[in-house]
C-alpha cells in the first residue's frame, strides 16, 4: 500500500466513496476487517431494501404476509490514502458467505472533501492527526 506524503493535494490524489450494503449480522466482521487496512472512519446507516432475495412469507396474526423488504446496513467509507481496491477486496473477503444477501459494493468519485473543524480540503481533510 502506497502512503502519500503530507503535502499531497486534492488535485493529484483521487478521493473515492465506497458504499457497502450488506446484512446487519455481517457488519461486525466488516468493521473488524477494515481496521487493519487503515480505515478509521465510516458512516453506518440502517436501511431496508429488496433484491435477489425476493421475499419470504411469514404469518402475522395468523395470516400469511409476503415480506419483500429486508433490513440491511449501509456502510459509507471515503478514502484517498488507502487504495479503493484494497477496501473493496477487504469488504468482499469479510462479507462473503456464498449465499444470496452477501451484499453489494458501489464506488463513487468524490469531488471535494472539507474538514469543518480545520478548514482543510481534499486529501488533507481525510487524514487523522497522527497520519499527517
Amino acid at each position: 500500500m502506497e502512503v502519500l506524503k503530507k503535502n499531497s493535494t486534492s488535485v493529484d490524489v483521487p478521493i473515492k466513496q465506497v458504499t457497502i450494503i450488506t446484512s446487519r449480522n455481517r457488519f461486525d466482521v466488516l468493521k473488524t476487517g477494515m481496521a487493519p487496512i487503515g480505515v478509521t472512519g465510516m458512516t453506518v446507516t440502517e436501511v431496508v431494501g429488496c433484491g435477489a432475495q425476493k421475499g419470504v412469507t411469514e404469518l402475522y396474526r395468523g395470516f400469511p404476509v409476503d415480506i419483500t423488504i429486508h433490513p440491511k446496513v449501509q456502510v459509507d467509507v471515503v478514502v484517498s490514502r488507502i487504495p479503493v481496491d484494497t477496501v473493496v477486496e477487504t469488504a468482499k473477503k469479510a462479507l462473503y458467505t456464498g449465499h444470496i444477501g452477501d451484499g453489494k459494493i458501489f464506488i463513487y468519485d468524490v469531488e471535494e472533501a472539507v474538514k469543518v473543524r480545520t478548514g482543510e480540503h481534499g486529501y488533507d481533510a481525510l487524514q487523522d492527526e497522527d497520519v499527517k
